[in-house]
């Protein structure tokens, strides 16, 4: 007899003894396999599918937009999209530039915030609450409601009235990277209280038994942090850097504030449409581009500002995976 005829003969005789409730369960079992399947498949499938549109039109010619019988494979496969898309964008350029902004914002986010997070933690402080409090209305509170603010303070900064004693006016720190980077160390950069927030409560969950086990060994406050805590803080510190240059890649309203005149991606990706019209323009072929391949355009210019970042993240995801399921959110 064969190994699937004795496992069904086992079966049989297993499910007799239990009066049908082993068939039962294994029914309910596999049903609740199959209806696990699906909804994943088509959670995932509602997810991937803009993704999947965008694809197929970067590889779409002009022609094929307007074939109402094409839906997802172009029928002339092309990637003169691509090329267009990078002289338009100033692609490389772009690309090396968003990356040393990206790098430098990051770290600098991360350090500030596992710092600050780490005295949440383990210091008692005066109006520690309050501070605290503080960083949450940070999360809060959408950056535009200070954008007036900060705008003006970094075209006319003067602390202390230090720049127009010496100069005789304000110091205009507009389109440069130093206002950012001030706001970055500040721990008032893009998301920089949902960074403290997370290492807070990574540093929380610590035993207390290991600072105190270091501190009998001889080691002062800093040295344990530097020693003992940072290197078990990696995880969470790796997602933090992770988040921090994703949103910091595609960042329109800092980099609109005070990069003006940086080429990065995310500012040449919104301004990619009026390139075309321009293109088109100066190319004699019309006034303006069709809307339809306008799209196509954006869809593939989309496409090469997050490619790099997809590669990023297929080589982090173990660390980035391991960093959420450490962390734990606990009050």
């Amino acid at each position: 007899m064969s190994k699937i005829g004795v496992k069904w003969k086992t079966f049989r005789e297993r499910n007799k003894k239990s009066n049908g409730y082993l068939l039962r369960k294994t029914i309910f079992n596999i049903g609740y396999k199959i209806i696990r399947a699906v909804l994943l498949f088509g959670l995932c499938f509602l997810i991937i599918q803009p993704l999947l549109n965008k694809i197929s039109l970067s590889f779409m010619e002009q022609q094929d937009l307007y074939d109402s019988t094409i839906v997802s494979i172009p029928r002339h496969f092309s990637t003169d999209n691509y090329k267009l898309s990078a002289d338009l964008m100033d692609y490389w350029k772009a690309l090396g530039t968003t990356t040393y902004i990206s790098l430098i914002v990051s770290i600098l986010q991360v350090a500030a915030a596992t710092l600050v997070g780490y005295g949440f933690a383990r210091y008692k402080f005066p109006l520690k609450n309050l501070w605290f409090v503080m960083v949450i209305i940070v999360i809060i509170v959408p950056p535009q409601t200070i954008m007036t603010s900060l705008y003006l303070n970094f075209t006319y900064f003067d602390p202390l009235g230090l720049f127009s004693l010496i100069t005789g006016k304000p110091l205009n720190m507009i389109n440069t990277i130093v206002p950012y980077l001030l706001m970055c160390i500040g721990c008032m950069g893009l998301k920089s209280g949902l960074y403290i927030y997370l290492i807070r409560q990574f540093f929380r969950n610590v035993p207390k038994d290991i600072e105190e086990a270091a501190y009998v060994d001889g080691c002062g406050k800093f040295k344990t942090f530097w020693r003992i805590m940072l290197p078990d803080a990696k995880p969470i510190i790796t997602s933090c850097f992770l988040f921090a240059f994703v949103w910091q890649w595609t960042d329109k309203f800092y980099t609109q504030m005070f990069l003006r005149k940086f080429t990065l991606l995310s500012t040449k990706l919104n301004g990619l449409s009026g390139a075309l019209d321009a293109f088109v323009k100066a190319a004699g072929i019309a006034e303006k581009a069709e809307q339809a391949y306008s799209a196509a355009m954006v869809a593939t210019g989309t496409l090469m500002t997050i490619i790099p970042l997809l590669v990023i993240y297929v080589f982090a995801q173990k660390g980035f995976v391991e960093s959420l399921s450490q962390s734990g959110i606990k009050m």
